[in-house]
């Protein structure tokens, strides 16, 4: 049987490079090789494509540089080295987080190259990795969301005291400021008073044009789910974080490993159920398809919930989140690597029912 030769995009031009780099090599690993041949892209740190990749220097392996072009005919990489011919990609893996990869830039190329890919399309991508065009989303089917006020960079760097103090009016310490386009809690700061949030303002402004503030909830449980499907998405068990640090930050993420894991969470079964219900009704809001993790955050004193956001290309090492959550619900690692190609190639054929020429003879 002919294997399918599965590209795995990853690194990128993004502040979670380093994460990315890490989820790609789980997948690599846990590949069915009976069934599949892998093919590593390594985008490097100024955007350059490379076959290959050197755990040891986590860089591209030599000089071969390739690219994919925009042609749906084509199907493959393409060197920059004109004597070399490479082997057409059968589907795409982006395992791509942040910025020029989780945000709809490399699902546009994609699509237009007519590769299968696993994940969100074009527009579920861009709005999910925006948390105020996401956030809009949610409101709109009437999911609730924790106060949040959003500023431009230009309004921050221009007129700070004005922003400080509009922050000040309509919400109380502590507050999240965050930028609004990027994840793994990168640019993200805690403030507790004023020169907390100035300073914030200023982390948050130097990755993203557009700066989110939310309200803190005190003592707040990270309650999060998997989703895995289309059309007919399914949602994992619940899985709460307990954070060794003040909140689940880049380094407690990745770097310190002292954050807790509870799967399933400890929720009555009737709140587990409407948190579930609530992270379908998120994923569909923005037409997600493929995966996400949805995260929420839960008010340990009303038990009221709030949707915080939505991960399109969430952590996917062996001992992330997502993968954890559906080993907790039942489908391991590889096989749910298997799940995505599947729900990949199925989203393919289905968007290519799509007419994409029209004639007048149609409308006799």
């Amino acid at each position: 049987m002919k294997k399918i030769r599965v590209g795995i995009i990853f690194g990128g031009r993004s502040g979670e490079h380093e994460v990315s780099i890490l989820s790609a090599q789980s997948v690599i690993g846990a590949l069915d090789k009976k069934k599949y041949e892998a093919v590593p892209i390594f985008i490097n740190k100024k955007g350059k494509w490379q076959l290959g990749f050197d755990p040891k220097t986590l860089k591209g392996n030599g000089e071969q540089y390739v690219y994919l072009p925009p042609d749906p005919t084509t199907k493959k990489l393409i060197s920059t080295k004109e004597s070399e011919t490479l082997p057409q990609l059968d589907v795409i893996f982006p395992v791509l987080h942040g910025t020029y990869g989780e945000d709809g830039s490399v699902q546009g190329l994609l699509e237009l190259s007519d590769i299968p890919y696993v994940g969100a399309g074009v527009t579920a991508s861009a709005v999910g990795l925006d948390k105020v065009l996401m956030k809009r989303a949610f409101k709109a089917i009437g999911l609730p969301l924790t106060k949040h006020l959003v500023f431009l960079r230009k309004k921050v760097e221009s007129d700070a005291t004005e922003v400080v103090d509009g922050i000040e009016k309509e919400l109380t310490y502590p507050v999240f400021v965050k930028p609004a386009n990027l994840g793994s809690s990168v640019g993200i700061t805690k403030a507790h008073n004023q020169k907390e949030l100035i300073r914030g303002l200023t982390v948050a402004g130097e990755y993203d044009r557009k700066v989110i503030i939310e309200q803190g909830i005190d003592r707040a449980r990270e309650i999060e789910v998997a989703v895995l499907g289309n059309d007919d998405p399914k949602p994992s068990v619940c899985g709460e974080i307990v954070p060794s640090k003040e909140f689940y930050d880049f380094e407690d993420k990745y770097i310190l490993g002292r954050a807790k894991l509870h799967i399933p969470a400890a929720t009555p079964q009737k709140l587990s159920s409407k948190i579930r219900k609530m992270a379908i009704e998120a994923f569909k809001a923005i037409d997600c398809s493929g995966m996400a993790r949805v995260d929420f955050l839960l008010d340990p004193k009303s038990n009221d919930v709030y949707i915080d956001e939505i991960n399109t290309i969430p952590g996917f090492t062996a001992i992330s989140m997502y993968p954890k959550l559906w080993e907790a619900s039942g489908i391991s690692y590889p096989e749910l690597i298997d799940q995505l190609i599947k729900l990949a190639f199925e989203r393919y054929n289905d968007k290519k029912r799509n007419r994409t020429s029209f004639s007048s003879k149609l409308l006799k």
